[in-house]
């Protein structure tokens, strides 16, 4: 299964860019994981540029996400809602093909965050039908380094936690 991991935050320290780094590196075959590092380079989504064709950042993106099998989307809450970067991503996906019937995933790096979690679920499920809210996980990581994190999911019991959610996601991939 070929996942493309995709962080709903621009910071270099991100702490669910580390986790979606440490999925990758978690991920034995048949599953590969590649982190996404386009959303900065994505321009404020408007109906007026959607093409076709669309800028080039856009038809990038969009290519990446027909490749994948499944999308992996870590990402922090911003004033309890969906980071305007994100948002901006989902939205240029929202009229085009790619995305409807994208098995899509969540995992998170905190212990809170119920506001994006929410927003997220509700905003996934709508642009595809193949969401799976119930493929989930959650680690505690906030406010750690990267370096923090990836000692952290080095762990063998963090190591089964993420391969056992590849897993899950793939059974929901094949159940099609």
């Amino acid at each position: 299964m070929q996942v493309l991991a995709i962080s709903g935050s621009l910071r270099a320290g991100s702490t669910n860019t580390a986790l979606l780094r440490g999925l990758a590196l978690a991920a034995v075959p048949p599953h590969r994981v590649r982190l996404w590092a386009g959303l900065a380079d994505l321009p404020i989504f408007s109906p007026d540029r959607e093409g076709p064709p669309a800028p080039p950042a856009v038809e990038a993106f969009a290519a990446a996400v027909a490749g994948a099998d499944a999308l992996v989307i870590a990402c922090p809450e911003y004033v309890h809602a969906l980071p305007g970067g994100l948002k901006n991503a989902i939205d240029w996906l929202v009229s085009r093909p790619e995305i409807i019937d994208k098995p899509i995933a969540l995992l998170h790096a905190s212990h809170r965050g119920e506001d994006v979690l929410a927003d997220l679920r509700r905003v996934l499920g709508t642009v595809s039908s193949r969401f799976a809210a119930d493929v989930f996980e959650r680690f505690a990581l906030m406010k750690l380094s990267p370096d923090a994190v990836a000692a952290v999911l080095a762990r063998p019991a963090e190591q089964a936690r993420l391969r056992g959610f590849l897993d899950r996601l793939a059974r929901h991939v094949q159940a099609g």
